[in-house]
């Protein structure tokens, strides 16, 4: 970034940290001087991230976490809350697509992306928030998605996720106010990631075509705005959901 952020002596927790916008967002709170918890299912690619984190002279830990099991949730924000003596920063970036058309769709389709999408971030927040009101800094920053305000052919289950995501930011918000707790989420458009990379070139060609752009984001462009929600700059700014998109979705 060129605008300096200093977030020295404050710890976050990052879900879907082993890859694409989740590790770029570990690295860049990173390299404002972030302490950094990184969680995921993939323990070797976490391992990578934490590197790439500590070579900003931070502490990093790797805790794998397999989101889909509330057990697991809840142990990780302790061990990350134990290790850190604390939280000040929550990121949930974690997610899955199970794309198919809506007549298609099986539950089973529909209940993975919602449980890891949507249930996954509800629960983080509500064990990471005992920890986050007793920080002088609290932030929670929920990874959405334009999908879930302009909806996408074949992922009905994915943009539903992402919309309930967006209201679930609102009403925390409004919950933790009184706290001092800012919740907020960004939106990426199309992002140069894995995820997208298992896009078929034709809806990914007329995908860019729509963006005023004419290109896809980066990963950092995401995590640029997740260290300037996670900052003192940001500490007016509650229950927002900030686009990053090049203007698809104006």
């Amino acid at each position: 970034m060129s605008l300096h952020i200093d977030l020295k002596g404050r710890k976050a927790l990052v879900t879907g940290a082993s890859r694409g916008i989740g590790r770029e967002i570990a690295v860049a709170l990173a390299q404002a001087g972030c302490d950094v918890a990184c969680l995921a299912t993939n323990a070797l690619a976490l391992g990578e991230t934490c590197t790439a984190a500590r070579a900003h002279g931070v502490r990093a830990e790797a805790i794998p976490c397999d989101i889909g099991v509330t057990a697991q949730i809840e142990a990780a924000v302790a061990k990350a809350a134990e290790l850190f003596g604390g939280l000040d920063i929550l990121v949930n970036n974690a997610g899955v697509t199970k794309d198919n058309l809506l007549i298609r769709m099986k539950e089973e389709e529909w209940d993975k992306v919602l449980g890891v999408n949507l249930k996954g971030s509800f629960l983080f927040m509500k064990a990471a928030s005992r920890h986050l009101m007793k920080s002088k800094c609290g932030r929670i920053i929920n990874i959405s998605s334009v999908a879930g305000l302009i909806g996408n052919p074949g992922q009905a289950n994915y943009s539903a996720s992402k919309a309930g995501l967006m209201a679930l930011t609102k009403s925390a918000a409004r919950e933790f106010a009184s706290r001092a707790i800012c919740i907020n989420a960004v939106a990426p458009g199309f992002v140069k990631t894995d995820m997208a990379a298992g896009v078929d070139q034709k809806t990914l060609a007329a995908a860019i075509d729509n963006i005023p752009f004419h290109r896809m984001g980066d990963p950092r462009e995401i995590a640029d705005v997740v260290v300037f929600l996670a900052s003192d700059m940001a500490r007016y700014i509650t229950g927002q959901v900030i686009v990053v998109d090049g203007g698809m979705a104006m």
